[in-house]
């Protein structure tokens, strides 16, 4: 992702700033004269994955360039550096500090008590304290559309799955993809799920998404971070189709990457951002669903010609079906099993 103008801000440099005695910075913004300024902590995975970290970076840059933000964006190397990473932003007196990733959750639990005039947004888990907003999004429900597409689109009747660290949040993505494509053709196979228990490791992600293509899947969707990089690698040389995650990943391989599912981190970001500035932060759960554009697909600008003709209406039926409550996609394993006991047999 190109970063512009930004300055990157590395934990030393962070680390080497004037503190501010315990991060009491001004949190509406404009009204301290100080620059607003935004800290943000990237998961292990870290920016250039072209999916979830940069996504959330995107969000800090547009409230740079349209809010006249300061942004401090540190890298992690590994989950023990979370703690002192988001201690390093809120020393600094950021106005608000944004944790990347539900493996942050634990680290953020202990700093945001004691930075209580500092506001925080962790995203993809929820954390009950007075200055913290947890940014969730509804995964299932674009996992589902992409899962439907498949189907549709698949000619050899197989399509697979690629995940990261296997955790409920990914299998949120995995369950929804098998019911969206078991609801648009119940005799679809789709191969028992791959998972590489890492973020970052795109060799691990090509791996896996190799072995499901010589297994017949001619489309392989990846929650898997970085390693989704590999996914889609894999998918151009095999011939087969990919399905991006989290950003929109269709310009990866133009023609290769049928659709993204993208999850609009930025939007929840930049939001955020933009109501702390105002003085019009509330703490607690904010989801972004279908419904108000929190996920969904990407407009398939390299693909859409190669769609068969009526799976885009379709498409466009069972997403309404969803966002008026006919359809409620799984999230978990125990409700997949549910949703799929109750579809029509094959």
């Amino acid at each position: 992702m190109r970063i512009g103008h930004l300055k990157w801000v590395g934990l030393a440099a962070v680390l080497a700033g004037c503190a501010s005695g315990g991060g009491q910075s001004g949190v509406q913004g404009g009204n301290t004269g100080k620059t607003f300024t935004v800290g943000i902590v990237f998961d292990s995975g870290g920016r250039g994955d072209k999916s979830f970290n940069d996504s959330a970076w995107a969000g800090v840059q547009r409230a740079e360039k349209e809010l006249g933000t300061q942004s401090k964006p540190v890298d992690s190397k590994s989950e023990k550096d979370y703690e002192t990473n988001l201690t390093a932003l809120s020393d600094q007196g950021a106005d608000i500090v944004f944790a990347v990733g539900f493996a942050q959750k634990n680290a953020l639990s202990t700093v945001a008590p004691k930075y209580t005039s500092v506001r925080y947004g962790l995203i993809d888990d929820t954390l009950d304290l007075p200055n913290v907003r947890s940014l969730v999004f509804a995964e299932e429900q674009g996992s589902f559309l992409a899962g439907y597409l498949a189907a549709l689109v698949s000619q050899s009747g197989k399509i697979g799955f690629v995940g990261g660290k296997t955790t409920p949040l990914i299998k949120k993505f995995e369950d929804g993809y098998i019911a969206g494509a078991k609801t648009a053709k119940p005799s679809i196979d789709v191969l028992p799920s791959k998972y590489t228990e890492s973020w970052d490791d795109t060799n691990l992600g090509k791996v896996s998404a190799e072995s499901l293509f010589q297994s017949g899947a001619d489309i392989v969707y990846h929650a898997a971070g970085r390693c989704g990089l590999g996914v889609i690698a894999a998918a151009k040389e095999a011939g087969k189709y990919a399905i991006g995650v989290d950003s929109d990943q269709d310009d990866q391989a133009p023609g290769t990457v049928l659709t993204s599912m993208i999850k609009h981190v930025d939007v929840a970001v930049f939001e955020t951002i933009r109501d702390v500035k105002d003085g019009k932060f509330t703490p607690g759960v904010r989801r972004f669903d279908l419904k108000d554009g929190g996920v969904g697909l990407s407009d398939m600008k390299y693909t859409k010609d190669k769609i068969p003709a009526g799976v885009l209406e379709k498409l466009d039926g069972v997403k309404q079906q969803i966002i008026d409550g006919k359809i409620k996609p799984p999230s978990t394993d125990d409700e997949l099993k549910s949703y799929l006991a109750g579809l029509p047999k094959s």
